[in-house]
């Protein structure tokens, strides 16, 4: 119970958080294929699929299922002040509910789902990962990694993401550091209004790196806090509360 009640309250901070800043995307001004370009590769990083986890993979009888939240500074932006009707946030806040589950062969597969409070905003995801190393009491674990993201609610645009990466983590008592690498391919499509607003827009694929490192702390048994700092485009900060089975 205590475990549920310490997951529970990240949850309610996490969801308080990202209403603050909530607004509908809803295109009010057109946009050049320049800034459309920019956008697509702002938005693809704050969609893309995060990591958020040490490389050592799960075992067959694990699961892990939490909440995280994540953040971009979008601010000083006129494409993002387009998307949002000329009234745009500093940061675009995406809390995000996650699962993964350990298979055989150091195979983990995940789903993440984001629903942010009074908005238009809605994505999905799913990631495989393999440990290429799984790690012990003196080596590192090795892992690599696929995900797809995809973005829903937002009629004006449509915007998926599908990456890869490969990360390497060593634990210590507590605590897990880990560091990653890898790149991202972002796809989208001027859709509903923002077509009407600007007719020629075509779409646009952009592929990105991506570089991430992070800490999980484990305070206590079968629970784990995870913070991250990613660079795609963007400085992005993740933070994810965790039960583990």
């Amino acid at each position: 119970m205590k475990k549920l009640a310490v997951l529970l309250a990240f949850t309610c901070a996490l969801c308080g958080a990202s209403q603050a800043l909530a607004k509908d995307i809803s295109f009010t001004s057109p946009l050049t294929q320049k800034n459309f370009r920019e956008l697509t590769r702002e938005a693809g990083a704050a969609i893309s699929y995060k990591n958020v986890a040490p490389a050592e993979p799960l075992g067959i009888p694990g699961f892990d299922v939490g909440v995280e939240l994540s953040a971009i500074d979008i601010s000083n932006s006129s494409y993002w002040n387009a998307a949002y009707g000329n009234d745009a946030p500093s940061y675009l806040v995406i809390p995000k509910l996650r699962a993964r589950k350990g298979l055989p062969m150091g195979i983990d597969v995940g789903a993440m789902y984001s629903y942010v409070p009074d908005s238009n905003i809605k994505l999905w995801g799913i990631e495989v990962s393999k440990a290429i190393l799984e790690g012990t009491a003196a080596t590192p674990a090795l892992g690599v990694r696929a995900t797809y993201s995809r973005l829903s609610g937002v009629n004006d645009l449509d915007l998926q993401t599908a990456g890869i990466d490969a990360s390497i983590s060593k634990g210590f008592l507590i605590l897990t550091p880990y560091a990653g690498v890898g790149g991202v391919w972002v796809n989208s499509e001027a859709k509903g209004h923002l077509k009407a607003l600007a007719p020629t827009l075509d779409s646009e694929s952009v592929f990105q790196t991506r570089v991430f490192g992070g800490i999980k702390f484990s305070p206590l048994p079968l629970v784990g806090v995870t913070a991250e700092v990613e660079y795609q485009e963007r400085l992005i900060y993740s933070l994810k509360a965790g039960l583990s089975f």
